[in-house]
């Protein structure tokens, strides 16, 4: 198993249940590793904030097919390696994940409570950094964002 940091590795970012149901290939380019590196390492910097719990991630790296069965957003970081969702069970609700990461100090792109779980981005290496933190509303099918976390 490749490593990407102390405690996580690539396998971790890749798993997909519906990869392996619909037999989409979700294999990152070597580009996409570099980034999953990255997002790694924030996540280290995020588990030693909460207390070194352990932390789940749901879904790392998503290859277009993957990403577009799932139904995540054409732009969606996934694809490139530079986000996960994750929890942290072991710390707290997710809700309680995001106040955390919102008083700390690391820098990250984007944020996102999203109800059951946390999405943490980062932006392309060269990009701003935006620091955005927004909470996700889902109905019928759709979804919106607010600023924050609520």
């Amino acid at each position: 198993m490749t490593q990407l940091s102390p405690h996580f590795g690539l396998a971790e970012f890749t798993q997909s249940q519906t990869a392996i149901r619909r037999g989409i290939n979700n294999t990152p380019s070597s580009a996409a590793i570099d980034n999953l590196t990255r997002v790694a390492q924030l996540l280290e910097s995020v588990r030693t904030l909460l207390g070194n719990q352990p932390i789940s991630i749901s879904s790392g790296y998503r290859s277009p097919g993957v990403n577009a069965a799932v139904g995540g957003a054409p732009n969606s970081r996934h694809l490139l390696g530079l986000a996960a969702d994750f929890t942290c069970p072991s710390f707290g609700e997710p809700r309680d994940i995001c106040l955390k990461i919102k008083s700390s100090a690391l820098i990250f792109d984007q944020l996102i409570f999203e109800g059951t779980w946390v999405h943490i981005g980062l932006s392309p290496a060269g990009e701003q950094v935006r620091q955005q933190i927004l909470t996700a509303h889902f109905k019928g099918g759709t979804v919106t964002y607010t600023e924050s976390v609520v």
